[in-house]
């Protein structure tokens, strides 16, 4: 009875390893099931594989992270996974990726996409980027989105600020899909786990208010209290009165400075005149902007005002905001 059971264990397992060899070369010969044409992937020194498949099916790239560990082991590839910043083309076989992930990013170029910057500073710096193929400059910034997105919606807000690295030779469509799949991951997932009662229908518009906050301070423990601020303005109806954007509304008017008669000259973005948000983010935001506007700080404040030291003076009522007005407007003086 036991050498029966012994030898039906025995094919069981023979047929089980058939079956998994089977899988692992129709896995290894299939394209990845990735979720967009390009997707960019950051991966930090000291990774894990375990820790670079999770991210890989963060990304998009993998549905999960089994069937890549395997194939990492069976060709015993783990130790040779490098760091850096990659950018993975579509259609890509597991043995493709592995191979690019051995060779990592050290003949790349960099790209430092600053918090704050515009998305016409973006496309200036783009364009004078050395080294890459230059694929759009001929396009107007709505064929532009439209080729990136599939939608010709404006372009302010919708590029991650990050560093990335790109392979020499490579086209800048493709780092302009890379910085708003960025931007667009960042952003739902932020949406996702936002504070209730908050006073955005969608998530562009708290895009649109974090790049007002972005613009605001450059100090990251105020962010929450400025978009705090912000959010009380919009829920009392007040109109947001804030100089970033006046600034962008002006364009190219704009020479440092901005006078009372800039404040009462309606634009679009002039907030001012007009209630609500502006029509569009007037920046490119970074992450910490984001969570501030949809983790805006409890505040009853409605007012701050520049303390001539890089941060600001909060109020909740306009005496006390015009009385931190003359005190700053003295010690300035």
């Amino acid at each position: 009875m036991f050498k029966k059971s012994f030898k039906y264990g025995l094919a069981v397992l023979g047929s089980c390893g058939l079956a998994l060899t089977l899988w692992l070369v129709i896995y290894m010969i299939r394209p990845l099931p990735m979720v967009s044409e390009t997707i960019g992937l950051q991966i930090p020194a000291g990774a894990s594989v375990r820790g670079i498949a999770d991210q890989l099916v963060s990304a998009g790239v993998l549905k999960e992270p089994y069937s890549f560990l395997a194939v990492v082991k069976l060709t015993g590839s783990g130790s040779r996974l490098q760091a850096g910043d990659y950018a993975l083309n579509a259609p890509l076989q597991v043995l493709g990726l592995i191979d690019v992930l051995k060779h990592g990013t050290f003949d790349q170029l960099k790209l430092q996409l600053t918090e704050g910057k515009t998305f016409s500073d973006f496309r200036q710096k783009l364009a004078q980027m050395p080294g890459i193929r230059h694929e759009t400059q001929h396009l107007s910034d709505s064929e532009l989105m439209e080729l990136v997105s599939g939608e010709a919606k404006p372009p302010e807000g919708w590029f991650f600020p990050d560093t990335y690295f790109i392979d020499k030779q490579s086209s800048d469509t493709e780092m302009y899909k890379r910085a708003y799949q960025k931007m667009t991951q960042y952003l739902s997932a932020a949406w996702e786990t936002r504070q209730s009662g908050l006073p955005y229908k969608t998530p562009y518009e708290a895009l649109i208010m974090a790049s007002i906050v972005e613009k605001e301070t450059g100090v990251e423990v105020e962010r929450p209290q400025i978009a705090g601020v912000f959010v009380n303005r919009l829920r009392l109806g007040m109109r947001l009165q804030t100089d970033p954007t006046v600034i962008y509304g002006m364009g190219s008017r704009y020479r440092g400075n901005i006078t009372r008669r800039d404040l009462l000259t309606d634009t679009a973005f002039n907030t001012y005149t007009r209630s609500g948000l502006p029509p569009t983010p007037i920046a490119l935001p970074g992450l910490a902007s984001i969570q501030a506007a949809l983790h805006p700080a409890n505040t009853k404040a409605l007012y701050f005002v520049a303390n001539g030291q890089g941060r600001h003076v909060f109020t909740s009522t306009l005496q006390d905001h015009n009385k931190a007005v003359r005190a700053y407007q003295l010690k300035k003086h």
